[in-house]
């Protein structure tokens, strides 16, 4: 008896291969139908025999393409349909009002890159190969349904032969929306920007040419341009940092292969997974001890090195011809020592340029050449970066590249909710049902372009999935941009407008994501968030439940002599620090008694010197005492160059004395103490993160005793450090506390607006006002 079945499948399900895959499956059974995109996913329309029907939603839930995933199928039963006798794959449904998943852009796969350097391939050194089980996706998307009339692709029209393998089901490219050859797809263009440089011949060839004579050339990649130069040469990457106004920030750097990432940092089983996993994202590892001096410059005073993959086939183009074009498949495995600067291509406190004008009038002082094409990026995406933990899990700092925009599924229905996150890192989020959209990284809302960056995202994402927003959010902080887009979205739409203190969302954004919705307690150790007193907060201990926080104790208060600038200059972190402890005739290293009296003047008078309950402040205040890092050129820079010279310190039972727990807040004025009679920086380093990680363990120890919750959630910036998370965890091993950590989202501001949006969802309904 012949039955028909409609199945609407949710899920990574568009630009997958997955309408090919269904297509065979059924063509296998015998079945009859059709399948096609829709606005909130796939819709397979099929009849047959009732145990094929079955045969077919069991492929479809264990025998899926590489790339895809399904959220869930809605079926209903229909009438069968006389006329139909084979299986086919057709144009898109348009549903308006639905929602559907846009895939992530990932890295070429390994059956392209064997044609990419196979001479008798019709795609042979084609920078634009890609197949259904790779390339750009959401980079290239305009609207949705994802099909080729609504990505940057829809302007090259298929040759013949590409048009063949798109409606042959048995190829691999069978409805793989970027496919093109070198007849008819997107050129390369490379361009010289100064006499020494040549821009004739093959583009690839000719920028690798000018990186080679200490040059540095703007690279278009999948979601905006990269700044590339050869990290070994000091005087290029110096060269780089002037022009960059970037002194001290960390780059990240690319290398062929796992192989050669090894000669430069430590690499586990697992951070070889992460690298060569198809987001191919920049992981943080590590630094080989005998390499920092070959890369003088790359990452100043760190002990840790990004390293990125190559993402496309432009960057394996690159390598191949910088190491000579080697015939053949194997140095594609093996190890160089080849590794490039691979920057973001912007100016400071600018977004990403993702078009080829643009950054040929903004790169003209920076850049020496650029190899671009005219593929339009629809949508800016930066590199994602990810910070190897050892055996912990990878931890995500940055969501962009290769995992945005995959959806976070809530633990409940959330109505259509826009949270518009802080003014450091921003990301924005949209929700509609059990699905929470995290935008890509924004970056910081320091600029004019960076403003109107948001809102032109802002908009397209809701285009997207054709959300209309019925609650607007943001951070209690209402002079940041964010907050004030937010007001006027709320009321040019005649929306509520829920503000939610910032580390209460950051304590909400790590419940979110582990779908917890009862009661527990919230650590939030972070730089700044203004607090419900109208002070700043930043080392807090929450007790959150229903969309609500409690804030039951905070870290010893430090004044902020001069109140944005000791956030700048650590070394005035460490007087205060002094000034605290009663010890103002001690000097923190390189600062003069003059200047030291002026500041523990201001400090006594309270002029324009607030208080600080903040984590980051006192990890400044210890790099200030050690004397690193007299002035911040980047967020987080003394913290980062303090963890980098600490190293694991035998536990002292004795510490049980330099902190103690008064009134539900942790007092660590007596560590402070102990820091203060130190002289050695890397003694002070290793103390203090030691020490720190046992003093928030018994703080949380304390806490679970006096409320008896036990699930703990870790939030805020200050997570990012490696070593205070991995004594903060070996501490609360063997007790009661169940600790939640972010993994799939920054535990600082990138994953904010997720915080937001989950306490408007356990809030609604409501009226407008604060948390």
């Amino acid at each position: 008896m012949i039955e028909r079945r409609q199945l609407w499948i949710s899920g990574c399900v568009q630009g997958v291969g997955f309408r090919p895959f269904v297509w065979r499956k059924a063509t296998q059974l015998r079945l009859a139908g059709k399948v096609c995109n829709t606005a909130r996913g796939v819709l397979v329309d099929v009849q047959g025999e009732r145990d094929r029907l079955q045969a077919l939603e069991a492929a479809l839930r264990h025998d899926l393409p590489p790339l895809a995933r399904i959220d869930g199928i809605s079926a209903n039963d229909a009438p069968p349909c006389a006329d139909w006798h084979d299986f086919s794959i057709v144009d898109s449904l348009d549903s308006s009002g639905a929602t559907a998943i846009i895939p992530v852009d990932t890295a070429v796969c390994d059956a392209c890159v064997e044609e990419l350097f196979t001479p008798d391939n019709r795609r042979w050194r084609h920078a634009f190969i890609g197949c259904t089980d790779c390339g750009p996706r959401f980079t290239l998307t305009l609207r949705t349904p994802y099909d080729r009339a609504h990505t940057s692709m829809a302007m090259f029209g298929m040759c013949e032969a590409c048009a063949r393998e798109y409606s042959d089901p048995a190829n691999r490219r069978f409805h793989a929306e970027p496919i093109a050859c070198p007849q008819c797809g997107p050129r390369l263009k490379f361009e010289a920007w100064h006499a020494a440089a040549q821009d004739e011949g093959d583009p690839i060839t000719a920028a690798w040419q000018l990186v080679e004579d200490g040059g540095i050339v703007a690279i278009q990649g999948l979601g905006g341009f990269h700044l590339v130069c050869d990290a070994r040469k000091k005087a290029t990457v110096a060269r780089l940092r002037e022009r960059k106004h970037r002194p001290a920030k960390p780059f990240a750097t690319m290398v062929p292969n796992t192989a050669s990432a090894a000669r430069w940092a430590y690499l586990s089983v697992e951070d070889a997974r992460l690298l060569n996993s198809a987001s191919r994202p920049i992981v943080l590892l590590p630094m080989c001890e005998d390499r920092p001096d070959a890369l003088t410059g790359v990452a100043p005073g760190l002990r840790q090195l990004g390293l990125m993959l190559p993402s496309t086939p432009i960057h394996h183009l690159l390598f191949h011809v910088a190491l000579g074009q080697p015939p053949g498949q194997d140095w594609l495995r093996e190890a160089h020592d080849l590794i490039l600067v691979a920057t973001s291509a912007n100016r400071s406190g600018q977004p990403l340029l993702i078009d080829p004008d643009q950054a040929r009038s903004d790169l003209a002082g920076i850049a020496d050449g650029m190899l671009s094409h005219d593929r339009a990026i629809a949508a800016r995406c930066d590199d994602s970066v990810v910070l190897s933990r050892g055996d912990a899990d990878p931890l995500w700092l940055r969501r962009a590249r290769g995992q945005v925009p995959q959806p976070q599924r809530l633990p409940r229905s959330a109505p259509a909710i826009l949270a518009l996150g802080g003014y450091l890192n921003n990301c924005f989020t949209v929700t509609e049902g059990h699905h929470a959209w995290v935008s890509q990284h924004i970056g910081d809302l320091s600029s004019a372009a960076a403003c109107h960056a948001l809102e032109a995202t802002v908009d397209r994402w809701l285009d997207y999935w054709r959300i209309t927003p019925q609650i607007i959010v943001c951070d209690l902080q209402p002079d940041i941009y964010s907050s004030r887009l937010a007001a006027r979205l709320a009321q040019t739409r005649g929306l509520p407008l829920l503000t939610v203190q910032h580390h209460h969302a950051h304590v909400a954004a790590v419940l979110a994501e582990h779908g917890h919705e009862e009661p527990a307690l919230g650590l939030a150790l972070d730089g700044f968030g203004l607090g419900e007193d109208g002070g700043a907060w930043g080392g807090e201990l929450l007790r959150v439940a229903q969309g609500r926080a409690e804030r039951l104790g905070h870290l010893t208060p430090l004044p902020l002599p001069g109140g944005d600038a000791a956030a700048r200059m650590p070394w005035r972190m460490g007087l205060a620090l002094l000034h605290r402890l009663g010890e103002r005739n001690r000097l923190p290293a390189g600062v003069d008694g003059e200047t030291a009296a002026r500041v523990h003047m201001q400090i006594a008078s309270g002029m324009n010197c607030p208080q600080t309950t903040s984590l980051g402040r006192w990890f400044d205040a210890v790099a200030g005492l050690a004397g690193i890092c007299p002035q911040q050129s980047y967020e987080g820079e003394a913290a980062m160059k303090l963890e980098a010279i600490a190293a694991p310190h035998t536990v002292d039972p004795a510490y049980e004395t330099l902190w103690r727990v008064k009134d539900s807040c942790l007092d660590l004025l007596p560590l402070a103490e102990r820091l203060a009679g130190l002289r050695d920086a890397a003694a002070i380093a290793s103390l203090w993160h030691t020490a720190l990680a046992r003093a928030l363990a018994g703080w949380i120890i304390h806490a679970i005793n006096a409320t008896g919750l036990t699930t703990v959630a870790l939030a805020g910036g200050c997570c990012a450090n490696r070593l205070l998370v991995q004594g903060l965890t070996e501490a609360l091993a063997d007790t009661p506390c169940r600790l939640l950590q972010a993994r799939k989202f920054p535990p600082g501001d990138g994953g904010l607006s997720l915080g937001q949006a989950w306490v408007a969802t356990q809030r609604a309904p409501f009226s407008s006002g604060g948390s």
